[in-house]
């Protein structure tokens, strides 16, 4: 996202929402999980959530909406979360980001959503605060990607309980993971269907398909490539936050970010080749019609010759004269012309 005017000199620990829409309103949900049991609420203020702090349980607190600048600076001051941390939550252009902060783990990525009525993507920015047995995300609007996490959450709340607000991070972001490399397969298979129609009906429609998927193959480049290096820093960083436990499955989230370059540079090559394929076809379509063209001209090269010589209008022409002239003309024009194109054939030129 541009950077806009009215944002260049802002103190990056002013709390001002930086996005182009905002949601109706904020929505909090937190998750209090425990050994045995998972509760589920909806928390109207910051004021809520203080008999869930420190009360040994992990929390999960999710906020969907960005824009109320109020509220960002209570979660400031309640969990002492340092404010340029939650100013670049409230910059949802964001590049890919990871921060480690005196009591936290800050992350920040982008998260996709395919529409499957419209087929379209959406993008919105996902930032998490991954701090001791507490994990805040935020997002622009509410979502419906992370219910899977959700139900999981609901059904094995054990192993989420021991396991930590760090394991709990991983899960979220290894569904947006996976959400890249389904969007990138679906968008693969109209690449590769695209070849044999490419190959048979060569057109401008055919070219403007591909310079639309070419869009949105480097628009998905913008987002994924960063979230590589973001993902790649935090396995590197040994961060207090990550427990030894749990290293396992952020390498393992490594490999699904590099499967998704992978897949992305694979369509990408691809999509380059057949772009080349059609300029191919094209230009083998347009040798056939000029050699058409051509073998035709050269036939009635010899024919026009004839015409040409019998329509001019001198007095001293003895075969304008004979009874069968015209269609003795005629004749050796149709000869020529059959006589040329069995040469013609016979060279294979056509």
């Amino acid at each position: 996202m541009l950077k806009r005017k009215e944002d260049i000199g802002l103190s990056p620990y002013e709390l001002k929402f930086r996005g182009r829409h905002r949601s109706a309103e904020v929505q909090m949900t937190l998750f209090d999980i425990d050994l045995e049991m998972v509760d589920q609420s909806e928390i109207r203020s910051v004021e809520e959530l203080l008999p869930y702090k420190n009360n040994g349980r992990l929390t999960w607190l999710n906020v969907d909406g960005l824009h109320n600048e109020q509220l960002m600076q209570k979660l400031v001051d309640t969990l002492q979360i340092p404010a340029d941390i939650l100013s670049d939550v409230m910059q949802p252009g964001t590049r890919p980001q990871m921060e480690e902060f005196d009591n936290g783990l800050f992350v920040s990525l982008k998260m996709m959503q395919l529409n499957e009525r419209t087929n379209q993507v959406s993008i919105d920015n996902l930032s998490l605060v991954i701090m001791d047995k507490l994990l805040i995300t935020f997002q622009e609007e509410k979502s419906e990607l992370f219910n899977p996490v959700r139900e999981r959450i609901r059904k094995h709340s054990k192993r989420f309980r021991t396991l930590g607000a760090d394991y709990l991070a991983f899960a979220l972001l290894d569904v947006v993971i996976d959400n890249y490399i389904f969007i990138l397969g679906r968008l693969g298979e109209k690449i590769e269907n695209l070849e044999n129609k490419m190959v048979m009906e060569p057109g401008r429609e055919t070219l403007k398909i591909i310079n639309l998927l070419k869009r949105e193959l480097t628009n998905l480049a913008r987002y994924i490539r960063p979230a590589r290096e973001m993902i790649m820093g935090l396995v590197k960083s040994d961060s207090d936050f990550i427990v030894p436990v749990n290293e396992k499955h952020y390498k393992e989230l490594q490999d699904n970010i590099n499967q998704a370059v992978e897949l992305l540079e694979y369509y990408r090559e691809l999509l380059y080749d057949e772009l080349n394929i059609y300029h191919s076809s094209m230009s083998t379509r347009l040798n056939d019609i000029m050699a058409l063209l051509t073998i035709f001209s050269v036939i009635f090269i010899p024919i026009t010759f004839i015409v040409g010589v019998y329509g001019m209008n001198f007095d001293n022409m003895p075969e304008l004269h004979l009874r069968y002239g015209y269609f003795i003309v005629w004749g050796v024009m149709v000869v020529i012309a059959i006589g040329m194109l069995w040469y013609f054939k016979k060279r294979k030129w056509f």
